[in-house]
């Protein structure tokens, strides 16, 4: 097994994050849900995403597994927490887990745009599958 394919199957995740991650599911924000709808069911370039995944101590808004991509859209809730988002993307890109981040409102104007760039990080991987 490939050493990104081995890190990926083993990312910890503290096991108390589940409920929340539950509740985190149940109560999405709109650009959440907007984005969601889009990339359930193998919509973008056939990949599976999970969405309030925990990894680590932390829960990511959207996660693929195959390609270790994490995707957190940003909103108020981010306001004047630029240090600890830093933290939190270190701690888990350690984990080899690679980020792209959207803004709320980019999500709500530009959804169209926003999966343009994720279909185009995963064709950059050459992770595209049929």
């Amino acid at each position: 097994m490939d050493e990104k394919r081995r890190r990926r199957s083993n990312l910890p995740y503290n096991p108390e994050l589940k409920a929340r991650a539950r509740e985190l599911r149940h109560n999405m924000t709109l650009s959440e849900v907007l984005l969601w709808k889009k990339l359930k069911g193998r919509q973008v370039c056939g990949h599976d995403f999970d969405r309030q995944t925990p990894i680590d101590e932390y829960i990511v808004d959207f996660f693929c597994k195959d390609l270790c991509l994490a995707i957190e859209i940003d909103g108020q809730s981010h306001d004047f927490k630029e240090q600890e988002d830093q933290r939190r993307q270190s701690r888990i890109e350690s984990y080899g887990v690679t980020f792209l981040r959207f803004w709320d409102a980019e999500v709500k104007e530009d959804l169209n745009g926003v999966l343009e760039r994720i279909a185009g990080w995963i064709m950059e991987q050459g992770g595209v599958r049929v």
